[in-house]
């Protein structure tokens, strides 16, 4: 059982993991330093990130690394037009005493890796939907609960639609952050290139395991959060809703739909554990900002007159903050 003192000793010592796991996961990734930090407060929250970045951005290789130092069971299902739901969940068969048995599927695991999730039908991904959710499965009638601590870390390719199931946006809601990766600056990308065509492979240490970060989860949690910042939050995402009394101007013009409930809740929970991995024992309104982007991206509808203006959500975040 994992003890501190006190909630400011155990934030003491979660700020100091926190920056031993980031060194530990830049011997694996070079740069990309916003993902990992977007991604690890994502599990300290007890949220699912979707990651979206062309191939060949170490998407994959990030979500193992993290699996490795956060000492994890890690499970990586590449989704495919013929993928079935009881591939992704399990099934039960018949052993040889005639007695059904459930048959674990590779979401019985700590960290899932769902690579291209959109590329799979929608049977599926309401497959993926519960286990987000309610951190179980129902099959044949029996209810079977998942690993804790569980995360799915997805990734999407935003280049190459054809044969493609876009995400339902109650699905999307599901995901606490939407991560963009871009490419890596001039001289990171040369060093990606030098360390990548060596013969020597980073072995990476384990800096947390799974009692750590179920209770770190409720530290989260318990960081206490002041009125103003509470209001900020939940003002920010009201101002997304268009044709609303508190709507921006910008989401009147450029909206089709808002972000929902859930968003507030998010912008939090992520400015509570941003505020903590830096160091301070209570969110401010500059923690609120910091992954307003994050929360919101995948939240907003675009209109015809956004996508017409190339109005991105980027440019639409900006202005509301």
């Amino acid at each position: 059982m994992i003890q501190f003192e006190n909630d400011k000793a155990a934030a003491i010592a979660l700020n100091q993991k926190y920056k031993d796991l980031k060194q530990e996961i830049s011997k694996a990734i070079i740069g990309q330093h916003e993902v990992v930090d977007a991604v690890l407060i994502s599990i300290f929250c007890n949220g699912h990130s979707l990651l979206i970045g062309l191939p060949g951005l170490a998407k994959t290789l990030l979500i193992k690394s993290i699996s490795q130092v956060l000492d994890l069971n890690f499970s990586r299902i590449q989704f495919t037009p013929d993928l079935m739901p009881s591939d992704i969940t399990g099934s039960e068969i018949l052993d040889e005493n005639r007695v059904f048995k459930f048959m674990r599927g590779p979401l019985f695991a700590n960290i899932i890796l769902a690579d291209e999730i959109n590329r799979t039908p929608p049977k599926t991904q309401a497959a993926l939907l519960e286990a987000m959710q309610e951190k179980s499965v129902t099959i044949g009638g029996k209810l079977h609960h998942l690993i804790e601590p569980f995360f799915v870390l997805a990734t999407q390719n935003p280049i190459e639609q054809e044969g493609t199931y876009p995400l339902p946006e109650a699905q999307l809601d599901r995901f606490m952050f939407n991560v963009l990766l871009d490419y890596p600056r001039l001289e990171e990308e040369i060093e990606v290139v030098r360390s990548t065509t060596q013969n020597l492979k980073p072995e990476l240490k384990t800096i947390l395991h799974a009692q750590e970060i179920l209770y770190f989860q409720q530290l989260v949690r318990r960081v206490p959060v002041t009125d103003n910042v509470l209001t900020y939050a939940v003002n920010l995402v009201s101002k997304t809703r268009p044709n609303t009394p508190n709507a921006h101007p910008v989401a009147n013009d450029f909206l089709e739909y808002g972000a929902g409930p859930r968003a507030g809740q998010f912008l939090i929970l992520g400015a509570k554990c941003h505020a903590l991995i830096n160091g301070k024992y209570s969110p401010d309104i500059e923690d609120v900002k910091a992954i307003a982007a994050n929360v919101l991206r995948h939240r907003l509808i675009r209109n015809y007159k956004a996508e017409a203006e190339g109005v991105s959500a980027e440019k639409i975040i900006a202005q509301l903050l």
